[in-house]
């Protein structure tokens, strides 16, 4: 009786391994098409927002510094999830503008 466990057991459990092998490998190529679609998404995003900030501010002619600090810390994002191209132009144009200083409270509320 013993030697029909042994048999059984030492035939089934490669299957079973492989069976959950074959899952786990299903499992993380769906996580992976979940992850590239986020990041996809996330940098479409930051892209509309680079653009936003860069008509805003070219427009002005200046830029204040809070506005330019999370212009290059979007593009730094969007530039690590693989965006590049018309933002990088965009990028440095912003880089050229004079930064604004603060003077009292005159920040600019809308971004």
């Amino acid at each position: 009786m013993g030697d029909f466990f042994m048999q059984t057991y030492t035939v089934a459990l490669p299957i079973i391994l492989t069976a959950l092998m074959g899952y786990i490998v299903w499992l993380l190529k769906n996580q992976k098409k979940d992850r590239d679609a986020n990041s996809k998404g996330t940098m479409l995003l930051l892209r509309v927002q680079l653009i936003e900030y860069h008509d805003k501010y070219m427009k002005l002619g200046s830029i204040p510094s809070y506005a330019y600090e999370n212009f290059m810390e979007m593009y730094s994002a969007y530039h690590d999830l693989g965006g590049n191209g018309m933002i990088t132009k965009m990028h440095e144009e912003i880089q050229e503008l004079h930064l604004k200083k603060k003077e009292g409270n005159d920040y600019e509320a809308d971004d």
